[in-house]
């Protein structure tokens, strides 16, 4: 982008920064995709490893992609450009091609997303309308989700309206997630008040924090907390890059990402709390994937006092979740793309963004469906790029540049500890993810 555009490219706060990137990082995954896995691995053995993994990956790669972005100042294809840079001018124009799989990744990922966020609309509306406190919710589910074009109206008011969130880049991300993030957490809070005075919660809170250390003799529980924890924080090689080229160098990235990780777990638990004990209060299945939103929670909702109200409150709040995360994906993708063609100006891209989303997510609606389409994404792309992006920055880029970016803003400075860290324990654990989504077809 061009001078004119400078004032449009810094967070105006710490604060803000943080709230963009814990709202890229909520999103209903937190929702469903936790919950589901607390449900099927283990529970409170799950929640510890799932922990233990949060620390390790919020306190070395999603700094090290705020600092990657910040080194670059733009997204995903100059910062990798730039990191192999670091090795000279034919590494970098290597790393700037291997730098479109990770980029791929958020806009794929974003097209199937947005078709979801597009039901989510849909059980918005019918909790206004008061028509999801009449019907059956599998057959309500059903009708929709398995016919063609069904949501193509919703899905045009998401996809359109939040890139019209993103015409004024940093600044109007930061203005959104401000309003969007504590409604979030306010809206789900009171949810997890009123589920408690549900019969039977207590089996779904002891599940949840009492851990069955058998199950850590499961090597799959260990793999799926890792990966819930890693596609949670949005370390995908990709989307938190374009957030760190918005962030002031007076900042420490690692106390960032720390906290990034703290109010997204805490969104991850407030969720769980209001869904493992309704699931036991209503002898229902934990591990009910998209069902909890559309199935499971609509029947409980049909059966509480004021089950309408808090129908709508839930369905804004995840409105809320699911727009603070595509607004990340698709700025990723847009900054890049500024980027690479500087003679596109940004509302060119925007627009162009939409078209592609659009015209690919409602042939999917009739053609390939959003759960095949996602899983694709999950197991193939957004695993791969993540682990491009690891080796990228800790095998190929400097290490003593790389460490210098990190150290910026002051603060406990990082070294060789640190680094080890990421290149001997960081960089192991996405292959192995990588790997086993890849030979096993594990979508996390």
């Amino acid at each position: 982008m061009g001078k004119h555009q400078q004032h449009e490219r810094k967070f105006g706060s710490r604060w803000g920064f943080i709230l963009a990137s814990v709202g890229s990082a909520v999103g209903m995954a937190n929702v469903w995709g936790f919950p589901s896995k607390l449900g099927s691995n283990g529970g409170g053995a799950f929640l510890l490893l799932y922990l233990f993994f949060v620390f390790l990956f919020s306190f070395v790669g999603l700094p090290a992609e705020f600092a990657i972005g910040r080194r670059s100042r733009t997204g995903t294809l100059g910062s990798y450009a730039n990191a192999w840079g670091t090795r000279g001018k034919a590494m970098g124009k290597a790393g700037g091609v291997i730098a479109w799989l990770p980029l791929a990744g958020s806009m794929c990922i974003a097209v199937g997303y947005a078709v979801i966020v597009a039901y989510v609309l849909k059980a918005l509306f019918n909790s206004l309308t008061g028509t999801l406190m009449e019907v059956d919710a599998v057959s309500w589910f059903e009708n929709f989700s398995l016919n063609s074009y069904s949501v193509v109206p919703y899905h045009v008011i998401v996809v359109v309206g939040t890139l019209l969130t993103l015409f004024l880049g940093a600044k109007s991300i930061e203005k959104t997630n401000k309003i969007m993030m504590p409604l979030f957490f306010l809206i789900f809070l009171a949810l997890a008040i009123r589920v408690a005075f549900l019969p039977n919660v207590w089996e779904g809170y002891r599940f949840m924090l009492l851990p069955r250390w058998e199950a850590l003799r499961n090597p799959m529980v260990w793999i799926g907390a890792m990966g819930q924890a890693f596609f949670s924080l949005s370390i995908t090689g990709s989307g938190m890059i374009v957030y760190g080229a918005y962030l002031d160098d007076e900042e420490s990235v690692v106390p960032l990402g720390l906290k990034t990780a703290l109010f997204d777990t805490l969104a991850a638990l407030v969720a769980a709390l209001v869904i493992i004990p309704a699931c036991f209060a209503y002898d229902l299945d934990v591990a009910g994937g998209p069902g909890l939103l559309f199935v499971v929670l609509p029947t409980i909702l049909q059966d509480i006092p004021l089950g309408r109200l808090f129908a709508v409150i839930l369905y804004v709040a995840m409105i809320f979740a699911g727009v603070s995360s595509l607004q990340n994906m698709f700025e990723a993708v847009g900054e890049s793309l500024c980027h690479k063609f500087p003679r596109l100006n940004r509302n060119m891209v925007l627009v162009l963004m939409c078209i592609v989303c659009l015209g690919i997510g409602v042939n999917m609606e009739a053609i390939l469906r959003w759960g095949p389409w996602m899983d694709f994404v999950s197991i193939y792309i957004i695993p791969v790029g993540a682990m491009l992006g690891a080796v990228s920055w800790f095998w190929v880029m400097k290490k003593e540049e790389f460490l210098f970016e990190i150290n910026k803003g002051g603060g406990y400075q990082k070294g060789n500890g640190w680094y080890f860290v990421g290149r001997y324990l960081y960089v192991p654990l996405t292959a192995i993810l990588c790997v086993v989504a890849l030979s096993m077809h594990i979508a996390f």
